[in-house]
């Protein structure tokens, strides 16, 4: 006598088809969620260990922090604190950093051939995972773009009174633990009058009267897509990020030249050129996470800032001798 073979119907098979596929739904967000937690984390241990080869330059160099950029293209912070991060080799190699104005020849810059070897190098530890890799040989000879930038204050690039606070105040430049050499050296066609008399005193520790714990010293920034420059961090426009706005603010970010943004591509933050001058550049903390973005205090400490904080304690930390008074929450 035959036996029926029981299989699965039509029906039977879609419901099971069906389930699977909703069991899928709910696992890929929590998997993401996952793989995004881990890259988060990644980039705050890239944040400590920056933070950790900044503090140990400055034990080097008498509590002093590096010269966040000299001016426009002869190095930038990223280059001082290389030796402190087991680059040493790759310090060694770059031509001309720590040009200080005086002299009316310029050495060659982050894209000249000679220091293309360093500029063209991913460093790991100046990138989070959560950016994809922006550089490709198309783009300034195959430079390189990072996600950490150093505070250079509450207003400007060029440490300018700038807008307003939030009771309409003039918002007065308090300081920052990076600053730069803004212009071009002695004699330079385009700047002929800056001299040594212009470049700006290096912060020390002692400098920071608001405290260490209450100052910014590094956050992140996005890497710029298809041209844009945000996070060409050996570059003085890329190398910055001022409080003024909020972290993802929906300003626009205000880069030295509107041929410096890429709104066009959807993956890039709004942004503008700089008016009136090319040194009214303001860059606001950004990051391809979710809800706000990794920051290391002038102590060695690693914090993540929310969107949405106050945007008094934000500019708050961006200053190293404001006076103000800072209260954070974990």
């Amino acid at each position: 006598m035959l036996t029926k073979r029981r299989g699965f119907t039509l029906v039977e098979l879609l419901v099971v088809i069906a389930i699977i596929g909703i069991l899928v739904g709910l696992l890929l967000p929590a998997v993401q969620s996952a793989r995004e937690a881990a890259r988060r984390m990644q980039c705050s241990n890239n944040f400590k260990q920056t933070a950790l080869a900044l503090h140990n330059y400055a034990d080097t160099y008498k509590t002093k922090y590096p010269l966040g950029q000299y001016g426009c293209c002869w190095g930038t912070w990223l280059m001082s604190v290389l030796p402190f991060m087991e680059q040493g080799n790759l310090s060694s190699r770059y031509v001309g950093h720590g040009f200080d104005g005086a002299s009316p020849v310029a050495p060659p810059s982050y894209s000249n051939v000679l220091n293309l070897p360093v500029t063209r190098t991913q460093v790991a530890s100046f990138t989070c995972p959560s950016d994809s890799i922006s550089a490709s040989p198309s783009i300034i000879s195959g430079v390189t773009f990072h996600n950490i930038v150093g505070n250079f204050g509450n207003t400007t690039l060029s440490r300018l009174t700038f807008g307003t606070d939030t009771l309409g105040r003039p918002n007065v430049w308090g300081g920052a633990p990076f600053v730069g050499l803004l212009g071009w050296p002695v004699g330079h066609a385009n700047r002929p009058n800056i001299s040594p008399s212009q470049i700006p005193p290096w912060p020390k520790f002692g400098d920071v009267t608001d405290g260490l714990s209450n100052t910014l010293l590094l956050s992140e920034t996005i890497q710029g897509k298809g041209g844009d420059l945000r996070g060409f961090a050996w570059w003085q426009g890329g190398s910055h990020f001022e409080t003024y706005n909020p972290p993802n603010s929906a300003a626009p970010d205000r880069m030295e030249s509107s041929g410096n943004c890429r709104t066009a591509n959807s993956s890039n933050p709004p942004c503008i050129g700089a008016t009136p001058t090319v040194f009214e550049q303001i860059i606001s903390a950004r990051s391809r996470h979710t809800g706000g973005v990794n920051a290391a205090m002038a102590d060695g400490s690693v914090r993540f800032f929310s969107n949405s904080v106050n945007l008094d304690t934000w500019r708050g930390l961006g200053t190293i001798r404001g006076g103000e008074v800072v209260t954070l929450e974990d």
